[in-house]
């Protein structure tokens, strides 16, 4: 647990799962509202039946995520600038990866991979659409939660895969995909329960804008989830490879990572205060 704590400081957890949510808000959001109009479906009813929303939240998801007013052309501007947002996306998710194993970075070089999943992501997402349509009928959505997960399991082990160029093997990456499994389902059913109310609560409290807040929140818990079982999946994997080799860890070990956990805690506690210092003015307080 030392070694999963330390790794999802290093990789800076939380930073990364706002990062992923932010990039997922920008790039994914406006490509799904697209394709659903092209396609005939509408993003805004999947979500309200998604969650069951009603009232003000129905009404305010519907206000920013519904299709019916998206024009039939797109400009050569606007296709660029999609493409751009999208494309963010796919790299800030091959950053968790490539930080996450310490792997040198690739950036713009693994683009055609980059291309390759967000189609993969797309279809992923039907799946999992079409998924939830047929067995999504109980209050939690547990049988559908369940039958995703070993969808999900697999899809993110071949994208750790693709987005690190094939520098990660099968192997290395089971870990992370069964363990991401299980929790994107508790967490499917967790979000069934809660984000209705929380939707419901920021849609009459700031309106329209309430379903982005509402949206940003889901996604952040999902890109928290991810990046956590990242973490956890590299040193299960690390912790595996090291039975196998008869080694332990010694008390001082544990001890120094223990201490390294505590010394990166206080310093980033350290780092937000005088954040928080400046921006309300009194940097000498």
């Amino acid at each position: 647990m030392l070694r999963v704590l330390s790794r999802f400081q290093k990789i800076v957890g939380f930073d990364r799962s706002m990062a992923l949510a932010s990039s997922a808000l920008t790039g994914l959001a406006p490509l799904l509202i697209l394709t659903g109009a092209v396609l005939g479906s509408d993003v805004a009813d999947q979500i309200i039946s998604r969650y069951r929303l009603t009232g003000g939240g129905a009404e305010a998801v519907r206000s920013v995520f519904s299709g019916e007013n998206t024009g039939a052309g797109v400009s050569v501007f606007g296709a660029v600038l999609l493409a751009i947002s999208t494309l963010s996306f796919a790299r800030a998710a091959q950053r968790l990866f490539e930080q996450t194993w310490e792997l040198k970075p690739l950036g713009v070089r693994n683009t055609r991979n980059d291309l390759g999943w967000i189609l993969a992501l797309a279809c992923y997402t039907a799946v999992t659409a079409t998924v939830y349509a047929a067995l999504g009928g109980s209050r939690l959505g547990i049988a559908s939660a369940a039958c995703e997960a070993p969808v999900t399991g697999a899809f993110l082990v071949w994208s750790g895969r693709v987005l690190t160029a094939r520098r990660l093997t099968w192997r290395a990456l089971l870990p992370f995909g069964v363990t991401a499994a299980v929790l994107t389902a508790a967490y499917s059913v967790v979000a069934t329960v809660y984000f209705p109310r929380l939707f419901t609560s920021q849609a009459s409290r700031y309106g329209a804008a309430g379903a982005v807040f509402g949206t940003v929140s889901a996604l952040f818990g999902g890109m928290l989830v991810i990046v956590a079982s990242a973490a956890l999946g590299r040193e299960v994997r690390d912790e595996l490879d090291r039975i196998r080799q008869g080694r332990r860890p010694s008390e001082d070990e544990v001890r120094r990572q223990w201490d390294a956990i505590v010394r990166q805690t206080r310093s980033r506690w350290r780092s937000a205060r005088r954040q928080v210092r400046r921006e309300a003015g009194d940097p000498d307080r």
